[in-house]
């Protein structure tokens, strides 16, 4: 862009006056003082190279140039505010509506306190929530049919960035009929390894981190595969055979005494959930807050 016409700010100033009459009516309608509209003028006439205004005792209207500078200026200035309109019209349609995906543990146990959060913070941004396994979350968020997304398994694919939000410990659970809870002998971690378990399918963030936990020992076939955590709770609490969660999905059925947790010394069950977006890209506007609301635990 030619450098004399770069500063908008000031042929808009110019314009004011033009259409007011005057450089303190000018500075009024666009909140400086006069001294500083006075100064603004002169820079650009200093960058121009011709006086703009003519001052006298009585007042300032503009010059024979300035009438002419004022014309030309007149649609480009009338496009720029175009330009700002539309880009805030962009700024609305993406900050209107947030398409977030998540893991099921995510998604039934934590997302709704976050979301409730983010209303009260953005009480116009809609939003648009898809759950499934974290590999599922992570080819969503890839492919672009997702701004955002929560993960709670032990890697990210390449091509996104990834944050901790959250701790969640993975829990070994039995129904209190079970021979485990009876026993005093705390199960071993080879003895969790050979024990047929009731898991989520392949890719669950839950089973990937029990496959890393128990990396050192072969894990026999599971007892189940089920999709849905719920599922997976119920026959557990009907007797058929121990399964390994999340805490925030037990602690109701642990607190109701419906389920037993037990500790299996050596092994780590600890995991992070984590946001995830795509790589080259910065989160903003209503994402940028659920992200931040999420790792404040809101």
């Amino acid at each position: 862009m030619p450098s004399r016409v770069t500063d908008l700010a000031g042929f808009d100033l110019l314009l004011s006056v033009a259409r007011l009459g005057g450089i303190g009516a000018a500075a009024r309608e666009h909140g400086i003082s006069q001294p500083a509209a006075s100064a603004r003028i002169q820079q650009l006439e200093a960058r121009i190279g011709v006086a703009l205004v003519d001052r006298s005792p009585r007042g300032s209207r503009l010059s024979r140039a300035g009438i002419l500078v004022a014309d030309w200026a007149r649609p480009v200035i009338e496009a720029a505010a175009d330009l700002e309109s539309g880009i805030a019209a962009l700024r609305e349609e993406r900050d209107g509506r947030l398409r977030v995906a998540a893991s099921l543990t995510v998604a039934e146990y934590l997302l709704p306190k976050w979301l409730a959060a983010l209303r009260g913070l953005n009480p116009g941004t809609g939003v648009a929530l898809v759950s499934g396994n974290s590999s599922d979350v992570a080819g969503r968020v890839l492919a672009g049919e997702a701004d955002l997304g929560f993960v709670e398994g032990p890697d990210v694919p390449a091509g996104l960035r990834a944050e901790t939000v959250a701790t969640d410990e993975l829990r070994l659970v039995v129904a209190p009929a079970h021979p485990w809870a009876k026993r005093r002998r705390k199960p071993r971690p080879e003895e969790l390894a050979d024990t047929p378990l009731i898991c989520r399918e392949p890719g669950s963030g839950t089973r990937l981190a029990l496959e890393r936990a128990l990396a050192p020992h072969r894990l026999t076939d599971p007892l189940l595969e089920l999709s849905s955590t719920t599922a997976i709770k119920t026959a557990v609490m009907e007797g058929m055979g121990p399964a390994v969660l999340g805490a925030h999905t037990v602690a109701n059925e642990l607190a109701a005494g419906t389920l037993v947790a037990l500790e299996v010394p050596g092994v780590d069950l600890c995991r992070r959930l984590r946001v995830v977006w795509r790589s080259g890209q910065a989160l903003r506007g209503p994402a940028a807050d659920l992200a931040a609301i999420a790792a404040r635990g809101a």
